[in-house]
This record gives structure tokens, sequence and C-alpha cells, in this order.
């Protein structure tokens, strides 16, 4: 039992140290409010219908969207030109930040 309980703690660990530790949601509010804000909202929640509402999804989707955008394998002239300057950091604390918002969905 002692090895189950030691080896589901190990794996919980594990699974998270990358997480928390390397993001700053701090950052990702300041780089959203430079760079994403004027399209998909401060906390993500676009009033416009045109831009995707991105707070509250989750954080792995938004990095490999914006990951996706920034090397072209997901296509948007707009979304290529927002990724491409954002570094590695950049993108992990926009997640980190949207991903801790609520979402407002229209049902």
């Amino acid at each position: 039992m002692n090895n189950f309980v030691v080896a589901a703690v190990s794996g919980v660990v594990l699974l998270f140290s990358g997480y928390g530790i390397a993001a700053d949601i701090e950052a990702g509010k300041k780089k959203a409010a430079e760079v994403c804000a004027s399209c998909h909202g401060a906390d993500g929640n676009s009033p416009a219908p045109n831009f995707p509402k991105i707070g509250g999804q989750p954080r792995t989707y938004l990095e490999k969207a914006l990951k996706d955008y920034k090397t072209g394998e997901r296509k948007d002239p707009i979304m290529a030109g927002m990724a491409a300057p954002l570094s590695e950091e950049d993108i992990e604390n926009l997640a980190f930040y949207y991903s801790s918002q609520s979402g407002l969905y229209v049902k």
C-alpha cells in the first residue's frame, strides 16, 4: 500500500511540476492587454461575435492553437501575425491567464 501512495503522489507531482511554476499569470494578463484584448477582450470574453471567446478555454488548447498559428499549422492571417512575435514563455503565460478566466459562452 505504501508503494502505491508513493507512486500516486509522485505521479501527481510530475504531472503538475512543469505547469504552475513556469507560467506567470500576471505576465500573461499584461501580454493579453498588449496583444489580445482588442479582439478577444481583457478576460477573453469578446463582446464582438466575430472574435472567439477564449476565456476559460483549456490551457493546453490555447497553447496548441497559438503554437499552430505561429508555425502555420493553423491558418489565419491575422492570428499568424499576432502569434509570430510571441515567445514560448509568452504563449505559456497567455494560455495560463486566459484559461484561469471565466468563460461566457452562448448556449
